[in-house]
């Protein structure tokens, strides 16, 4: 059996564990230790010993302390109030206008995002302060859910991003550079899903009516308030990509100031500094366990030679690079039917990476080339989280918004995922707009 077939084997035995709903990282985990054990001669004691220095060469890595401390940010947000400052201001400046209260969400999404860096949590916190107020101004259920939907994938587009940190450490790449070039795909991202709103509602005026205007006082207060959280958020990336901090040191600065923003500002209390605890450590543990799960099943992977095997015959067959990326981004659009964006990071990078830094895409340099396959893959892992059967974000949402039938909340996404693909194709034949920030400030 070659290895192409073997780590599709391998493949196919995941699949079947995640239909019988086990977690990904224990199937994973499972999946990669009976690979070990088989591509090793049915012998245990290899297994063993991979497994004695499995763990501490993982977590060991200096690097992963950063998820941990943008995950507290990311808490501090959620439970600090500063999702609904964020709403305010972007609301005060568009809420007048037709749509204008679905754009202030997409809006307040992709800042929120800015200090999150989690998509799930970024649809649930403003789920909860934008949905009573979309339902007040009379917004149809399948506009205002799907908007939110799509805006929470915003979360994860708007760095600091969480599955950009582990890419970056799966691929020995720059965080730094990775959060500057996801900055320009984002802001694109927010501004389509604006215009696909703007496009619904002149189609179907009912579905989004014009809110009040808002006197120009309040809206300079409004200002005001959010003025610290946006300065976060520059002061952690421009200061990763300065030099002047570190990713994990500029981490820290920030999961510090949104703790004092949610204390001084949110009037967070002791239950809710708990709640913050417990949370980042839940959710750390569920990252670091598909991390562990996820390296077994590389090792194995690794033993197969599939990715080796792979890149190779990819590189001597003659398709043309394009029709490659192509049917990877497909491939990942498929994996988001049954698995979320971290797992699909995680399993696929190390097969698919060395493939496409092994082709020639419109002349891009190594670097370039790593940093604009990890932004393409972000954005295709994002889609994951609204397209059906899955869609994780659009059943958080529908699930605050009880009275929407799930039905009319995949309808109302679908006009945003045409969104995402006309941006995927910008990016894929356009490189220069996930690079140019980084070559702007490398120079």
């Amino acid at each position: 059996m070659t290895g192409i077939q073997s780590g599709l084997v391998l493949f196919g035995a995941l699949m079947a564990l995640l239909v019988a709903r086990v977690p990904i990282g224990i199937g994973m985990f499972m999946v990669g230790a009976t690979g070990y054990v088989w591509f090793t001669g049915v012998e245990w004691a290899p297994l063993m010993n991979s497994l004695k220095n499995l763990a501490y060469a993982r977590l060991s890595n200096y690097d992963l302390i950063v998820i941990p401390l943008f995950l507290l940010m990311g808490q501090f947000a959620t439970h600090g109030g500063l999702s609904r400052s964020l709403f305010r201001f972007v609301s005060a400046f568009m809420g007048h206008m037709r749509g204008g209260i679905a754009m202030a969400s997409v809006g307040a999404c992709a800042a929120f995002g800015a200090i999150c860096g989690s998509s799930l949590a970024t649809a649930a916190t403003m789920g909860q302060v934008a949905l009573p107020e979309l339902e007040r101004a009379k917004y149809s259920g399948a506009l205002s859910t799907g908007a939110l939907a799509a805006g929470g994938t915003l979360g994860i587009m708007i760095p600091p991003s969480v599955p950009l940190v582990i890419y970056a450490i799966l691929t020995q790449e720059s965080i730094g550079k990775l959060f500057m070039a996801a900055i320009i795909p984002g802001v694109i991202a927010m501004l389509g899903y604006m215009l696909v709103i703007q496009v619904i509602v002149r189609w179907r005026p009912g579905s989004g009516p014009a809110g009040v205007r808002v006197p120009w006082p309040e809206r300079l207060r409004s200002l005001l308030v959010v003025l610290p959280v946006l300065l976060v958020f520059v002061v952690v990336i421009v200061g990763i990509y300065g030099g002047w901090a570190n990713p994990t040191e500029a981490a820290a600065i920030g999961a510090a100031a949104c703790g004092i923003l949610a204390v001084t500002s949110g009037g967070m209390r002791w239950k809710g500094l708990w709640e913050v605890g417990l949370g980042t450590a839940q959710t750390t543990a569920m990252i670091f366990l598909v991390l562990l799960g996820a390296d077994q099943l590389n090792s194995a992977l690794a033993l197969s030679q599939m990715p080796t095997e792979l890149a190779a015959w990819v590189k001597d067959s003659g398709f043309p690079p394009l029709l490659v990326m192509v049917a990877i981004l497909l491939v990942y659009v498929l994996l988001g039917c049954v698995m979320d964006s971290l797992a699909m990071i995680l399993l696929t990078i190390p097969v698919f990476y060395p493939v496409v830094m092994g082709l020639d895409f419109w002349g891009l340099g190594p670097t370039d080339k790593s940093i604009w396959f990890g932004i393409l893959a972000l954005m295709v892992v994002e889609i994951g989280l609204v397209h059906p059967p899955v869609g994780m974000n659009v059943y958080i949402i529908n699930r605050l918004a009880n009275k929407v039938p799930l039905a009319d909340t995949f309808r109302g996404v679908m006009p945003f995922l045409l969104s995402d693909f006309v941006r995927i194709a910008l990016l894929l034949f356009f490189p220069v707009l996930s690079l140019v920030l980084v070559r702007t400030f490398q120079t």
